[in-house]
């Protein structure tokens, strides 16, 4: 369940989200909705309402060197967005 959830997403959009009872997360790119879910709840023991995905493919990099052009592509990455309950929230900036 902990191999789910990655790293939170700290930025400035989801900390406003954070207002909503909102918080995003990276998260293994084969896990689906219910999974995720669950490991939220189980890892911060909290009442998820929803859960919504977005899957973002890696871009194509190139870099010049002085033995000339490396081409490669960065990770696909999976974030969810995480809706809880009423009168429920995360600490994750709070320290």
């Amino acid at each position: 369940m902990s191999s789910i959830i990655k790293k939170p997403i700290l930025t400035e959009k989801m900390t406003l989200l954070g207002e909503k009872r909102q918080y995003a997360f990276e998260v293994d790119i084969n896990a689906n909705k219910i999974e995720i879910g669950k490991a939220i709840e189980k890892r911060f023991s909290v009442k998820v309402t929803s859960v919504r995905t977005i899957r973002y493919r890696g871009k194509a990099k190139t870099q010049m060197t002085k033995k000339g052009r490396f081409a490669g592509n960065r990770a696909s990455w999976k974030k969810a967005i995480v809706t809880l309950a009423v009168g429920q929230s995360l600490e994750l900036l709070e320290s």
